[in-house]
């Protein structure tokens, strides 16, 4: 197998076995009148790609990220490997966390002065490129001084410092011209409501998110605003737990004319839905913006985030999307990492490969779904009694429960068809390996 610095362009081969290829990804390839490029717009996630080395709850280290240095020397050799990277795999976006691109440090005026020289190289390496990030958002989740929380903390002076780190994020937004920002509330949540009052806290989450949008709007930042739901881990119950959850909160506070939803795949599975079944409830309230691309195991109750390799999951997630409209903002952010044991540089190479790969032929068999049209047909038969007569009434409101009563007592017989569901399976496996 080649070495990490022989790979030059991951090419689209689709009939080769050489493992640095792409055999689904083709670039250039129209789907539904958009490239497959633009219907995917794939990108790194700087804190797993760039930083993760392998650590888990049960060990250290399996892989060095340092290059031999310290400092803002190893965060510019860092930021020189993301673009790389994303070069080599044709990768136009990436995502970052402020504390993932610049040294921390316990003075935020120290840490802020880092981050600000930092955003300042980032800033000259996109320069002649077409890169630039998807999202930005801050880290209020790893400090000791968030252990519980950063604008739902219980202590103001905590509000107060996450306020300074969103509005550094911001401005860094803005200088690099991101096309959004990400809410993910690491521990916006409780453990137990003995020491809790969530009232207070979810109406403090609102007030900073208000601010935050008022200051996007005071230095011209129009990127999109987004909410990451995520149900568990660390907090027992976390604010967002899924996009329901969110949904019901943006009404609450007036602020769902300024958020959507970026979904994970792997916080669908910890709040015990499908993926596919948080893009649909996204799409039909109208906050579906952008995805974190990842898959988690089923047998593990943590955010193991893998890189997306389930076909299944792939080609039903790109279904609901195209079905939405296809991505207006944001795209496929890959908050994956390659797994412990997969602790080489061509390692990585190779996981981004077989995640948009997976995601590129589950775009492919996605708009092979709609084109066969039997699912979709099936599902508007099913719901035909809704088109006419008093399933129309209904719809159109015209009905009340006496008019409907009456209606009932006069039909003793009514017959439900089936859901067939084991036939749209057959016809869904179908579609996945015709050939």
């Amino acid at each position: 197998m080649k070495n990490y610095k022989d790979v030059d362009i991951i090419k689209y081969e689709p009939k080769s076995k050489e493992p640095f290829a792409f055999k689904y990804y083709n670039p250039e390839e129209i789907i539904e009148g958009k490239s497959m490029k633009d219907q995917l717009r794939f990108a790194l996630s700087y804190w797993h790609t760039i930083n993760a080395s392998g650590t888990d709850m049960f060990g250290g280290d399996t892989m060095d990220k340092t290059f031999g240095l310290s400092g803002m020397a190893m965060y510019e050799k860092k930021a020189d490997f993301a673009f790389e990277l994303m070069k080599k795999l044709g990768i136009e976006f990436y995502c970052f966390h402020d504390v993932d691109i610049a040294p921390g440090d316990k003075d935020p005026k120290v840490f802020k002065k880092n981050f600000e020289a930092m955003v300042s190289y980032l800033s000259q390496k996109q320069d002649g490129t077409n890169i630039h990030p998807l999202w930005v958002t801050v880290n209020m989740f790893s400090e000791p001084v968030f252990m519980a929380g950063a604008s739902t903390s219980p202590n103001a002076e905590v509000f107060a410092r996450a306020a300074l780190k969103v509005k550094c994020g911001l401005d860094a937004a803005k200088k690099l011209g991101a096309e959004g920002y990400v809410f993910w509330g690491g521990r916006e949540g409780y453990d137990t409501l003995l020491n809790t009052d969530m009232g207070l806290e979810i109406d403090n989450l609102a007030r900073f998110m208000h601010m935050a949008v008022d200051y996007a709007h005071k230095i011209g930042f129009k990127g999109q605003f987004y909410i990451e739901p995520k149900p568990k881990e660390p907090t027992k119950h976390q604010y967002d737990f899924d996009v329901a959850t969110c949904c019901n909160f943006l009404r609450k506070y007036g602020l769902e004319k300024d958020f959507k939803m970026n979904i994970e795949a792997n916080h669908a599975t910890l709040a015990g839905h499908t993926f596919q079944h948080e893009i649909r409830t996204a799409a039909i309230n109208g906050v579906f913006g952008s995805i974190d691309s990842n898959q988690g195991d089923l047998f593990l109750g943590w955010d193991t985030d893998q890189f997306p390799t389930d076909v299944y999951s792939t080609t039903l997630a790109m279904y609901e999307i195209l079905k939405a409209g296809g991505f207006t903002t944001g795209g496929l952010n890959f908050d994956a990492k390659a797994r412990r044991q997969s602790n080489t540089f061509e390692d990585i190479l190779l996981s981004y490969i077989a995640g948009m790969d997976a995601f590129a032929l589950g775009l492919r068999k996605a708009d092979a779904i709609k084109k066969d049209g039997r699912i979709d047909e099936f599902v508007e038969n099913r719901y035909s009694s809704y088109t006419k007569g008093l399933g129309k009434s209904i719809v159109e409101g015209k009905e009340d429960f006496d008019s409907l009563a009456a209606h009932a007592l006069e039909k003793a017989d009514v017959k439900v068809d089936s859901g067939h569901q084991e036939y749209l399976e057959s016809v869904l496996n179908e579609i996945l390996f015709k050939d």
